[in-house]
């Protein structure tokens, strides 16, 4: 494959684009480079590229049974977790791509065990009674008369659809003596075709968050409330701007004083002022002045963890510790997606430290080489410091983010250990 040329910076959109001519382990590999220098990064972008690496695993890999599929499908996820364990994501979609095939082969394996050999007639009863595993020769009591028996070999050489009668020889297979648990070469093709129908699904519907989120903003922002967001996501963003097309509120819009890119909310904020809404700037070192007039703190996550935990952008933590002192309502937007089955603890593993350098850099001279400048990218909301997680499902409390697991991820997988040694 040719180099890329000069001034080429891979992000997820060129990631994808190169999914169908490269080799599957040729896509791992790039994957995982790409997240461990965060070229990659956000939820949606880390949790797409892994949906869709994981969908090339499927379809080119070769492999003949659901074990085989299942072990190369965690390999591959332990892979993708090691290169950027702070992003939970990479470890939902693994889990729920793991469930999904799971769930496939089940309902696979139960539609190819009512099917006998000739493709539709089922086998005598006396027959199906004996399981493959524990089929032994007739006994050498058993005379069968010399016609039945030449009848029945002369079938299964000259017909493969053969089906024996009630009073012939039973078929007993290729001879093997271990049990084949899965279906055959058909049916494998069959779950695949599902599998990566499911896998597409789960690709839409991380899409699809934002909109359906956005959905449940007339329910939770009335009008006359004051809000508070912090440096709003584009899930945040989406959702005030839809409840400030039919109503009128005032948001207080925390901003980082040390950010250089300009100003990234200037649609956000026309869009709140052509509803009628009004915008008011806070500087985050003067955000206290302000709770006590707040309703609402309406924070976007990273990851919201089993016990109700969040992961969010740095700073936010702050807002929301704020919030629960003075009694005030902290709202977490995040996709189903996000919610995470991992039961470990995050408190500590989830802060992830960036470059010091918006805050000091080596024009400061003597300083740089005296103090260690540690900034941080991400950090932890416990969960005692959350009021209402609304996902793409609805609005839910901390207690029934257990039953959001349960419905989206397999009781097998869940407990699986994605942070363990892998393998190249």
């Amino acid at each position: 494959m040719a180099l890329p040329k000069g001034g080429y910076a891979p992000d997820v959109d060129k990631f994808l684009d190169t999914l169908k001519s490269r080799p599957v382990d040729a896509s791992v590999d790039f994957l995982i480079s790409l997240l461990k220098r965060r070229q990659i990064r956000g939820s949606e972008s880390c949790a797409i590229a892994t949906a869709r690496v994981l969908l090339q695993v499927v379809a080119k890999d070769k492999w003949f049974d659901v074990d085989q599929l299942i072990g190369r499908i965690q390999l591959v996820g332990r892979k993708l977790v090691a290169a950027q364990p702070h992003e939970l994501v990479i470890g939902n979609i693994v889990k729920r791509v793991l469930g999904l095939i799971r769930d496939e082969a089940s309902e696979d394996r139960n539609d190819a065990g009512n099917d006998s050999p000739s493709g539709g007639t089922p086998l005598p009863p006396s027959i199906e009674a004996v399981p493959v595993e524990k089929a032994t020769r007739p006994s050498p009591l058993i005379v069968l008369p010399s016609f039945a028996r030449t009848q029945s070999m002369f079938g299964l050489l000259s017909d493969p659809n053969f089906t024996p009668s009630p009073g012939s020889t039973p078929q007993l297979g290729s001879g093997s003596s271990t049990p084949q648990r899965y279906p055959q070469s058909t049916n494998v093709q069959a779950l695949k075709s599902e599998v990566i129908d499911g896998i597409e699904e789960i690709v839409d519907e991380i899409k699809q968050v934002d909109e359906q989120i956005q959905n449940y903003a007339d329910i939770h922002i009335h009008p006359g409330d004051y809000i508070m967001v912090y440096e709003p996501t584009r899930t945040v963003q989406k959702f005030i701007a839809r409840a400030s097309s039919k109503r009128k509120f005032i948001v207080f819009l925390v901003v980082d004083p040390s950010s250089n890119s300009g100003d990234p909310y200037a649609s956000f904020r026309k869009a709140l002022s052509s509803g009628g809404s009004t915008v008011v700037n806070v500087m985050n070192v003067g955000l206290m002045a302000y709770m006590s007039r707040v309703n609402k703190v309406i924070i976007g996550a990273r990851a919201i963890t089993s016990t109700g935990g969040v992961v969010v952008d740095s700073g936010a933590a702050a807002i929301a510790r704020a919030a629960q002192q003075q009694g005030r309502t902290v709202i977490v937007l995040g996709g189903v997606y996000k919610i995470s089955p991992d039961n470990r603890s995050h408190q500590e593993t989830s802060v992830e430290w960036g470059s010091p350098s918006k805050y000091v850099n080596f024009a400061d001279g003597q300083m740089v080489g005296q103090v260690k400048v540690k900034n941080a990218s991400s950090e932890f909301i416990p969960t005692e410091f959350v009021n209402t997680y609304i996902t793409n499902l609805g609005a839910h409390s901390k207690d029934h983010l257990h039953g959001i697991i349960t419905d989206h991820y397999n009781k097998e997988d869940v407990s699986f250990d994605l942070f363990g040694k892998s393998q190249r």
